[in-house]
């Protein structure tokens, strides 16, 4: 007799300050992933705009503010843009391969330069070599890591400069932490090109999607991720493609912003509260 297949419980976290919005607060609600059907249930939810952190499955469910967006590129449509081209040209000599879910000193050490560059005084700068291993390693779904590193002229192993930690999903790939390089010499566009080669990467094993998380309207860190094109977002009727001028407009508006923001943000990772998994949680 098979058994029944419980609903998840369902809790909301505490109001916290925003760590993308100025003067605003967050909530998530969130549940737990588990068991045998944890994999199934992770598609379910990811369709729907959770995304994971851990064992912990979670979306925004703020009081006043719904300004966080959940956006997925259609790869099999995908037109990189003129920029995104150069920055792939400029980095499809790297050696990519991928990984076991499995923290390594190495990987640890260019988050912590990354961090120290990019996010400086952020909510993952104190993490230690333990708390990235349970970012990296508490799994209950497929997950793997994907590692790009300097090409070498004997074939041995060679610099890591990027990093994306990457669920498998039913429809697509869910790139749930990226890192990189912030000051190579020669390498711009890093963080761009981890994601044009997630999207080439789903578009080849016949995956429809790649989750980008959260794009935030008025979070100049998190504009990015409007750059690629088409782009579908999550609303209250379900997902519906973005409309071309309304792109256009968006991406126009996170170039403007890119200009004017500090050096330290530009190019944000995809990090929508990853290391918050330990948060304080109150039951729904």
């Amino acid at each position: 007799m098979t058994a029944p297949v419980r609903f998840p419980r369902f809790f909301v976290t505490s109001p916290a300050p925003c760590p993308y919005l100025p003067g605003r607060s967050e909530r998530k609600v969130f549940t737990e992933l588990k068991g045998a059907n944890a994999d199934e249930l992770n598609d379910a939810l990811g369709r729907i705009g959770f995304r994971r952190s851990q064992t912990v499955a979670y979306r925004p469910s703020c009081i006043d503010c719904q300004a966080c967006v959940s956006v997925r590129v259609v790869t099999g449509e995908f037109r990189p843009s003129s920029t995104q081209k150069r920055i792939h040209k400029r980095n499809r000599d790297l050696e990519v391969s991928i990984c076991k879910a499995w923290s390594t000193p190495e990987q640890f050490e260019l988050l912590q330069r990354y961090l120290a560059v990019r996010h400086p005084g952020g909510g993952m700068a104190a993490m230690d070599e333990m708390d990235f291993a349970d970012m990296v390693e508490h799994t209950p779904v497929k997950s793997y890591v994907i590692e790009y590193r300097e090409p070498t002229v004997d074939g041995s192993q060679g610099r890591l400069v990027g990093a994306c930690l990457t669920d498998e999903q039913g429809d697509g790939l869910s790139m749930i932490y990226s890192f990189y390089d912030p000051q190579h010499e020669t390498r711009s566009g890093l963080g761009t090109f981890i994601i044009l080669d997630h999207i080439q990467r789903a578009a080849r094993a016949g995956l429809p999607y790649v989750y980008l998380g959260y794009w935030v309207e008025g979070s100049e860190r998190m504009q990015y991720k409007v750059r690629f094109r088409p782009m579908e977002k999550l609303g209250r009727d379900g997902w519906e493609r973005f409309e071309p001028a309304e792109q256009a407009s968006a991406i126009e508006r996170a170039v403007t912003a890119r200009k004017c923001e500090p050096a330290s943000l530009v190019e944000g990772s995809l990090k929508d509260g990853v290391h918050g998994a330990q948060e304080r949680y109150a039951h729904i």
